[in-house]
Parts: structure tokens; C-alpha cells; sequence
């Protein structure tokens, strides 16, 4: 079963985010290894991000082997404190249908 996270980053900013997914994210723009969806935005108290993983096993490989030792160890110019998390099991997906 599919596994979402939401990460809330009270007074995040984009260029904070862009710092911290370049040292977490693949350099060639495609996701991590298990994440199938990924999107972020600013919202009303700062950034938000969410996260579709294929499993709760994956988000927590890709938390525990990539995504926490990089943000222990200090992104330049990324977010300095923990997000507010938010997770949950996908019990539907609606994905835009393929074009012909």
C-alpha cells in the first residue's frame, strides 16, 4: 500500500527548499528510489511538501538512510528546523489519465 508524508515548514522559503531537495534528491531530477510522487509549494505559514512513497518501508529507508543524516549534518541554505510531519497510508490514487 501506497505511504504519504506531508512535511509543513513554518516560514520556509523556496529558496530553502531548492537547497535542501538538491541535497536529498537525485541531481538528475528524478525522485528517490520508492517515491513515486513528489510536489511542493509555498503555503499560508511558510512550505509544504508531499510525498507518495510505494510503501511505508520506503519512506522510512529514504528518512532514515538519506533524508535525516543530511538535514543532522546542515544543508547550506536549506531548512534549518525540523518540518511538522504528517503521514498516512493511500487508500486511493487518482492519477491524470495518459494521452494518446
Amino acid at each position: 500500500m501506497s505511504y504519504g508524508v506531508v512535511h509543513q515548514f513554518t516560514g520556509g522559503t523556496k529558496e530553502q527548499y531548492e537547497a535542501s531537495i538538491g541535497a536529498v534528491h537525485p541531481s538528475d531530477g528524478s525522485l528517490p528510489a520508492g517515491q513515486l510522487f513528489h510536489a511542493a509549494g509555498p503555503s499560508a505559514d511558510g512550505w509544504t511538501i508531499v510525498a507518495i512513497h510505494e510503501s511505508k518501508e520506503s519512506w522510512e529507508a529514504f528518512r532514515n538512510g538519506i533524508l535525516m543524516p543530511r538535514m543532522q549534518e546542515g544543508i547550506p541554505g536549506g531548512f534549518t528546523e525540523p518540518p511538522q510531519e504528517t503521514v498516512f497510508e493511500v487508500v486511493n490514487e487518482v492519477g491524470v489519465p495518459a494521452t494518446a
